[in-house]
Protein backbone atom coordinates (compact mmCIF):
# COMPACT_ATOMS: atom_id res chain seq x y z
CA UNK A 1 0.00 0.00 0.00
CA UNK A 2 2.96 1.96 0.69
CA UNK A 3 4.52 1.56 -2.17
CA UNK A 4 1.52 2.09 -3.99
CA UNK A 5 0.73 5.54 -3.02
CA UNK A 6 4.49 6.51 -2.90
CA UNK A 7 3.93 5.98 -6.71
CA UNK A 8 0.56 7.69 -7.43
CA UNK A 9 2.74 10.81 -5.19
CA UNK A 10 5.43 10.81 -7.55
CA UNK A 11 2.71 10.68 -10.93
CA UNK A 12 1.24 13.24 -9.46
CA UNK A 13 3.88 15.60 -8.87
CA UNK A 14 5.30 14.82 -12.39
CA UNK A 15 2.01 15.60 -13.50
CA UNK A 16 2.00 18.31 -11.90
CA UNK A 17 5.25 19.83 -13.25
CA UNK A 18 4.19 19.17 -16.51
CA UNK A 19 1.08 20.80 -16.24
CA UNK A 20 2.94 23.91 -15.46
CA UNK A 21 5.35 24.06 -18.31
CA UNK A 22 2.64 23.06 -20.75
CA UNK A 23 0.76 26.11 -18.88
CA UNK A 24 3.28 28.83 -18.79
CA UNK A 25 3.72 29.58 -22.55
CA UNK A 26 -0.17 30.45 -22.29
CA UNK A 27 0.30 32.41 -19.66
CA UNK A 28 3.42 34.56 -20.64
CA UNK A 29 0.32 35.14 -24.17
CA UNK A 30 -1.84 35.96 -22.23
CA UNK A 31 -0.25 38.52 -20.29
CA UNK A 32 1.88 40.03 -23.34
CA UNK A 33 -1.31 40.38 -24.99
CA UNK A 34 -2.55 43.62 -22.30
CA UNK A 35 1.48 44.70 -22.50
CA UNK A 36 2.28 47.19 -25.37
CA UNK A 37 4.76 46.20 -28.42
CA UNK A 38 7.06 48.43 -27.25
CA UNK A 39 7.76 46.31 -23.38
CA UNK A 40 7.56 42.91 -25.77
CA UNK A 41 10.54 44.67 -27.82
CA UNK A 42 12.54 46.07 -24.91
CA UNK A 43 12.08 42.62 -22.62
CA UNK A 44 10.82 40.21 -24.87
CA UNK A 45 7.67 37.57 -23.64
CA UNK A 46 8.19 37.14 -20.28
CA UNK A 47 5.87 36.22 -17.17
CA UNK A 48 6.02 39.64 -15.38
CA UNK A 49 2.45 40.61 -13.99
CA UNK A 50 2.82 45.12 -13.88
CA UNK A 51 -0.37 46.59 -13.66
CA UNK A 52 1.22 49.57 -14.39
CA UNK A 53 2.18 48.85 -18.24
CA UNK A 54 -0.85 46.91 -18.42
CA UNK A 55 -4.21 47.79 -20.62
CA UNK A 56 -6.60 46.96 -22.81
CA UNK A 57 -5.40 49.11 -25.95
CA UNK A 58 -4.24 45.84 -28.32
CA UNK A 59 -8.04 44.79 -27.52
CA UNK A 60 -9.10 47.75 -28.75
CA UNK A 61 -6.93 47.98 -31.82
CA UNK A 62 -7.83 44.04 -32.61
CA UNK A 63 -11.67 45.29 -32.85
CA UNK A 64 -11.16 48.95 -34.16
CA UNK A 65 -7.71 49.33 -35.92
CA UNK A 66 -7.67 49.60 -40.11
CA UNK A 67 -6.04 45.62 -40.18
CA UNK A 68 -7.05 42.17 -42.19
CA UNK A 69 -6.94 39.91 -38.93
CA UNK A 70 -10.28 39.01 -39.01
CA UNK A 71 -9.99 38.14 -42.52
CA UNK A 72 -7.05 35.55 -41.97
CA UNK A 73 -9.14 34.67 -38.95
CA UNK A 74 -12.35 33.43 -40.83
CA UNK A 75 -10.20 32.29 -43.78
CA UNK A 76 -8.49 30.02 -41.53
CA UNK A 77 -11.84 29.03 -39.51
CA UNK A 78 -13.72 28.01 -42.80
CA UNK A 79 -10.35 25.89 -44.31
CA UNK A 80 -10.77 24.29 -40.79
CA UNK A 81 -13.90 23.13 -41.21
CA UNK A 82 -13.90 22.28 -44.65
CA UNK A 83 -10.62 20.50 -44.29
CA UNK A 84 -11.80 18.26 -40.84
CA UNK A 85 -15.10 17.65 -42.05
CA UNK A 86 -13.68 16.08 -45.62
CA UNK A 87 -10.58 14.68 -43.68
CA UNK A 88 -13.06 12.54 -41.00
CA UNK A 89 -15.38 11.03 -43.48
CA UNK A 90 -13.21 10.49 -46.54
CA UNK A 91 -10.90 8.45 -43.78
CA UNK A 92 -13.43 7.12 -41.55
CA UNK A 93 -15.01 5.52 -45.19
CA UNK A 94 -11.43 4.28 -45.87
CA UNK A 95 -11.18 2.90 -42.49
CA UNK A 96 -14.15 1.02 -43.09
CA UNK A 97 -13.29 -0.79 -45.75
CA UNK A 98 -9.93 -1.50 -44.43
CA UNK A 99 -12.02 -3.37 -41.33
CA UNK A 100 -15.27 -4.50 -43.07
CA UNK A 101 -14.06 -6.05 -45.72
CA UNK A 102 -12.29 -8.96 -47.56
CA UNK A 103 -10.83 -7.95 -51.15
CA UNK A 104 -7.96 -8.86 -53.14
CA UNK A 105 -5.05 -6.49 -52.17
CA UNK A 106 -5.78 -5.42 -48.93
CA UNK A 107 -3.08 -5.97 -46.80
CA UNK A 108 -0.65 -4.71 -49.30
CA UNK A 109 -2.52 -0.89 -49.79
CA UNK A 110 -2.90 -0.79 -45.44
CA UNK A 111 0.93 -1.36 -45.90
CA UNK A 112 0.78 1.61 -48.14
CA UNK A 113 -0.73 3.71 -45.30
CA UNK A 114 1.36 3.02 -43.10
CA UNK A 115 4.71 3.41 -45.55
CA UNK A 116 2.97 6.80 -46.25
CA UNK A 117 3.26 7.64 -42.27
CA UNK A 118 6.68 7.36 -42.31
CA UNK A 119 7.21 9.94 -44.93
CA UNK A 120 7.75 13.39 -43.54
CA UNK A 121 5.76 15.79 -46.00
CA UNK A 122 8.53 17.66 -46.15
CA UNK A 123 10.05 15.10 -48.63
CA UNK A 124 6.55 15.39 -50.51
CA UNK A 125 6.85 19.72 -50.99
CA UNK A 126 8.61 19.75 -54.33
CA UNK A 127 6.60 17.65 -56.10
CA UNK A 128 3.51 18.28 -54.52
CA UNK A 129 3.86 21.96 -55.41
CA UNK A 130 5.07 20.96 -58.96
CA UNK A 131 1.91 19.10 -59.23
CA UNK A 132 -0.14 21.90 -57.93
CA UNK A 133 1.15 24.58 -60.32
CA UNK A 134 0.86 21.79 -63.81
CA UNK A 135 -3.04 21.44 -62.60
CA UNK A 136 -3.98 25.61 -61.79
CA UNK A 137 -4.46 25.14 -58.69
CA UNK A 138 -1.87 28.06 -57.32
CA UNK A 139 -3.57 30.29 -55.14
CA UNK A 140 -6.46 28.81 -54.11
CA UNK A 141 -8.29 27.05 -51.30
CA UNK A 142 -8.35 23.52 -53.10
CA UNK A 143 -5.00 23.28 -53.38
CA UNK A 144 -4.76 23.55 -49.57
CA UNK A 145 -7.73 21.02 -48.73
CA UNK A 146 -7.47 18.68 -51.18
CA UNK A 147 -4.11 17.14 -50.52
CA UNK A 148 -4.83 16.16 -47.01
CA UNK A 149 -8.28 14.84 -46.81
CA UNK A 150 -7.11 11.32 -47.08
CA UNK A 151 -4.75 10.84 -43.91
CA UNK A 152 -2.65 8.29 -43.52
CA UNK A 153 -2.95 9.10 -39.85
CA UNK A 154 -6.11 9.11 -39.50
CA UNK A 155 -6.92 6.07 -41.93
CA UNK A 156 -5.03 3.96 -39.69
CA UNK A 157 -6.76 5.70 -36.06
CA UNK A 158 -10.10 5.09 -37.77
CA UNK A 159 -8.79 1.43 -38.42
CA UNK A 160 -7.62 0.15 -35.38
CA UNK A 161 -10.63 1.52 -33.47
CA UNK A 162 -13.35 -0.21 -36.19
CA UNK A 163 -11.76 -3.45 -35.53
CA UNK A 164 -12.58 -3.47 -31.60
CA UNK A 165 -16.49 -3.27 -32.98
CA UNK A 166 -17.81 -6.70 -33.48
CA UNK A 167 -18.79 -7.27 -36.95
CA UNK A 168 -22.26 -9.05 -35.84
CA UNK A 169 -23.09 -5.66 -35.83
CA UNK A 170 -22.79 -5.21 -39.24
CA UNK A 171 -24.22 -9.35 -40.16
CA UNK A 172 -27.38 -8.07 -38.30
CA UNK A 173 -27.73 -4.89 -40.55
CA UNK A 174 -27.41 -7.22 -43.46
CA UNK A 175 -29.69 -9.48 -41.88
CA UNK A 176 -32.78 -7.09 -41.28
CA UNK A 177 -31.92 -5.92 -45.21
CA UNK A 178 -30.19 -2.74 -45.01
CA UNK A 179 -27.65 -1.58 -47.55
CA UNK A 180 -23.89 -1.51 -47.34
CA UNK A 181 -24.25 2.08 -46.83
CA UNK A 182 -27.43 1.87 -44.61
CA UNK A 183 -25.27 0.04 -42.26
CA UNK A 184 -21.98 2.19 -42.73
CA UNK A 185 -24.27 5.95 -42.35
CA UNK A 186 -26.81 4.04 -39.68
CA UNK A 187 -24.55 1.92 -37.65
CA UNK A 188 -21.18 1.97 -37.99
CA UNK A 189 -21.01 6.32 -37.54
CA UNK A 190 -22.66 6.60 -34.41
CA UNK A 191 -20.59 3.96 -32.92
CA UNK A 192 -17.66 5.98 -34.01
CA UNK A 193 -18.53 9.11 -31.88
CA UNK A 194 -15.22 8.67 -29.71
CA UNK A 195 -12.87 8.64 -32.49
CA UNK A 196 -14.53 11.36 -34.24
CA UNK A 197 -13.86 13.40 -31.66
CA UNK A 198 -10.44 12.44 -30.94
CA UNK A 199 -9.49 12.88 -35.08
CA UNK A 200 -11.45 16.02 -34.83
CA UNK A 201 -9.58 18.17 -32.23
CA UNK A 202 -6.06 16.69 -33.97
CA UNK A 203 -6.71 17.44 -37.10
CA UNK A 204 -8.10 20.65 -36.83
CA UNK A 205 -5.31 21.46 -34.42
CA UNK A 206 -3.44 20.56 -37.70
CA UNK A 207 -5.04 22.24 -39.96
CA UNK A 208 -5.51 25.32 -37.81
CA UNK A 209 -1.62 25.74 -37.19
CA UNK A 210 -0.76 24.79 -41.00
CA UNK A 211 1.60 27.11 -42.12
CA UNK A 212 4.39 25.88 -44.47
CA UNK A 213 2.10 24.39 -47.55
CA UNK A 214 -0.42 27.46 -47.36
CA UNK A 215 1.93 29.97 -47.20
CA UNK A 216 3.87 28.07 -50.43
CA UNK A 217 0.25 27.94 -52.64
CA UNK A 218 -1.10 31.53 -51.83
CA UNK A 219 -0.09 34.35 -53.01
CA UNK A 220 -3.57 36.81 -52.60
CA UNK A 221 -3.14 38.74 -49.31
CA UNK A 222 -7.06 38.61 -48.75
CA UNK A 223 -6.89 34.82 -48.97
CA UNK A 224 -3.85 34.39 -46.38
CA UNK A 225 -4.72 31.98 -43.97
CA UNK A 226 -4.27 33.39 -39.75
CA UNK A 227 -0.23 31.95 -39.13
CA UNK A 228 0.65 33.29 -43.03
CA UNK A 229 -1.34 36.57 -41.71
CA UNK A 230 0.85 37.15 -38.08
CA UNK A 231 3.62 36.02 -39.80
CA UNK A 232 3.40 39.25 -42.57
CA UNK A 233 3.56 41.32 -39.25
CA UNK A 234 7.06 41.08 -38.94
CA UNK A 235 8.72 42.41 -41.92
CA UNK A 236 12.29 44.20 -42.26
CA UNK A 237 10.85 48.03 -42.62
CA UNK A 238 9.03 47.74 -38.76
CA UNK A 239 7.16 45.09 -36.59
CA UNK A 240 3.79 45.55 -35.39
CA UNK A 241 4.02 43.82 -32.05
CA UNK A 242 0.79 45.28 -30.52
CA UNK A 243 -1.63 43.07 -33.05
CA UNK A 244 0.57 40.09 -33.42
CA UNK A 245 0.31 39.47 -29.21
CA UNK A 246 -3.35 40.32 -29.03
CA UNK A 247 -3.84 38.48 -32.41
CA UNK A 248 -1.48 35.30 -31.62
CA UNK A 249 -3.78 35.15 -28.05
CA UNK A 250 -6.95 34.88 -29.91
CA UNK A 251 -5.80 31.97 -32.34
CA UNK A 252 -5.65 29.71 -29.45
CA UNK A 253 -9.67 30.27 -28.62
CA UNK A 254 -10.93 27.74 -31.46
CA UNK A 255 -9.05 24.87 -30.93
CA UNK A 256 -9.62 25.35 -27.09
CA UNK A 257 -13.29 25.90 -27.89
CA UNK A 258 -12.84 22.78 -29.93
CA UNK A 259 -11.40 20.58 -27.36
CA UNK A 260 -14.04 21.63 -24.46
CA UNK A 261 -16.72 20.81 -27.21
CA UNK A 262 -15.33 17.59 -27.69
CA UNK A 263 -13.32 16.95 -24.75
CA UNK A 264 -15.64 14.03 -23.28
CA UNK A 265 -15.10 11.78 -26.08
CA UNK A 266 -11.87 12.60 -26.79
CA UNK A 267 -10.21 10.32 -23.93
CA UNK A 268 -12.33 7.11 -24.69
CA UNK A 269 -11.87 7.46 -28.51
CA UNK A 270 -7.79 8.10 -27.80
CA UNK A 271 -7.59 5.03 -25.36
CA UNK A 272 -9.39 2.50 -27.59
CA UNK A 273 -8.23 3.79 -30.87
CA UNK A 274 -4.66 2.81 -29.01
CA UNK A 275 -5.57 -0.50 -27.55
CA UNK A 276 -8.22 -2.27 -30.01
CA UNK A 277 -6.68 -4.31 -32.95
Amino acid sequence: MRKEAGIKTILFALFAVLCVIILLPFYAVTIASFKPGEDLIRYGLNLRFDLSVMGFDNFVYLFTGDHAYFTWFFNSLILTVIQVTLTLLISATVAYGFSAYEFKGKNFLFICVLLIMMVPFEILLLPLYTLTYNIGMMNSYSAIVLPGIASAATIFFFRQYLRGIPKEIIAAGRVDGASEYGIYARLILPVMKPSFAAMAILNGMNSWNNFLWPFMVLSDEAKYTLPIGLKTLLTPYGNNYDLLIVGSFFSILPIFILFVAFQKYFIDGMTAGAVKG
